[in-house]
């Protein structure tokens, strides 16, 4: 496994990304991913009961496991506009699958921005000509131009294997800086690849590496309405995955995960106004679904993240976040370590190691171990510190 160049293409996809207006800023808001052919699919999508209408209307649209056009718009989420967002919505889809000449079927939409605020869908529809003339096999920065709103810098990942002497290419391209929280994040995440694999077995795939990578990645503890991982498979490369017990599946598998795993910490490093990353690691306790929920409470705690901020080395409140949980634990055996230097050993502070912790606080990037001593599973969790700018960011968001 190796990287590549994005800029020199993924066979069977062109990219593009325009200014429509749809920002105030004149910044690029309109992106395209266009396949060659209809190809194979594969999404996640947003457990929050509230969905945007591009979220609806992808989940529909991908039952058939196919598409050949990603139409995606920043500035506004289309979330909470009712009726008029599935039309303004189909509107916008429509006139991309119009001038593509293609099924509408076929074109899953996207949106990130504001909620509540009606889809200006006449500046989408305005711009899908230019988007289709721009269109290009090297123009992945500028899709990744188009689909940010808070991000400071784009999040591309490219990466490539040999399966049976044929080079095989997975690139992935994500936005997401605030709102993140599983399961997913306030992300929209795009992977395209040459591979030929099966429908089916590529969604199977999908769901399994989002639940280890997507759905593990925390900035602030809020679920957005349009959380979208979409992988599309262009079919151009042999051989053909058909099976999951064989060696080229597993080859393919660990590509894609390792793209998801990489662009879902790229999201984390760029949480809006963190400085410090953090990795959660939750080891041995009773079941892999309290491993997890271990994790993620103590990723997602307010003082937690601020203490990191502030570099005040108080594991108390790791110990207090994991003691509500849900998790079983004794409390009398749990041992924490910063970047396996420490902390706490049998639920009681390592004094003699204060001075260094306290230098490990003063680090960009933290590893803070917890050995609940319950069982044998274990759960890692990404997340960031809460900053000062983090309010300020989001205090203002609409005004």
């Amino acid at each position: 496994m190796k990287t590549f160049s994005y800029k020199k293409g993924i066979p069977g996809f062109r990219f593009s990304g325009i200014a429509g207006g749809l920002k105030k800023n004149g910044k690029k808001d309109i992106g395209l991913i266009l396949a060659d052919a209809p190809c194979a699919a594969a999404a996640a999508f947003t457990k929050n009961i509230v969905k945007a209408a591009p979220v609806i209307i992808g989940q529909k649209r991908l039952k058939s496991g196919m598409a050949q056009a990603v139409l995606v718009n920043s500035g506004n989420a289309n979330a909470c506009t009712g009726a008029q967002g599935i039309i303004d919505c189909e509107t916008a889809s429509a006139a991309l699958a119009q001038e593509l000449g293609i099924r509408q079927g076929l074109v899953v939409p996207s949106s990130t921005g504001v909620i509540g605020v009606p889809l200006p869908v006449g500046k989408l529809v305005a711009g899908v000509p230019a988007l289709v003339k721009h269109a290009a096999s090297g123009a992945l920065s500028e899709f990744s131009d188009a689909i940010m709103t808070t991000d400071t810098f784009p999040k591309i990942v490219a990466l490539q294997d040999s399966i049976d002497e044929h080079t095989i290419k997975v690139c992935g391209v994500a936005k997401g800086a605030g709102m993140i929280m599983p399961d997913m994040a306030t992300m929209l995440s795009y992977i395209v690849t040459n591979a030929s694999i099966e429908r089916k077995l590529l969604a199977s795939l999908v769901r399994e590496k989002v639940e280890l990578t997507f759905n593990r990645i925390s900035v602030d503890g809020d679920m957005s309405t349009n959380d979208t991982v979409l992988v599309l498979a262009s079919c151009k490369s042999k051989p053909l995955i058909s099976s999951a017990k064989s060696a080229s599946y597993k080859t393919f598998s660990n590509l894609i995960y390792e793209v998801m795993k990489r662009l879902a910490r790229l999201i984390v490093q760029d949480g809006e106004g963190a400085t410090k990353l953090l990795l959660i690691n939750v080891r041995n306790a009773k079941t892999a679904a309290q491993a997890k929920q271990a994790a993620m409470t103590v990723a997602n705690s307010p003082l937690v993240k601020t203490a990191f901020f502030g570099q005040d080395y108080n594991w108390g409140r790791i110990m207090a976040a994991l003691g509500r949980s849900g998790a079983q634990f004794d409390m009398t055996e749990v041992d924490i370590f910063f970047n396996g230097l420490q902390s706490v050993h049998n639920g009681q502070g390592v004094t003699k190691n204060i001075g260094r912790l306290k230098k490990i606080m003063e680090k960009n990037c933290i590893e803070i171990a917890m050995d609940l001593k319950a069982g044998t599973k274990s759960c890692e969790v990404t997340t960031c510190d809460l900053s000062y700018d983090y309010v300020k960011i989001n205090a203002d968001y609409t005004t």
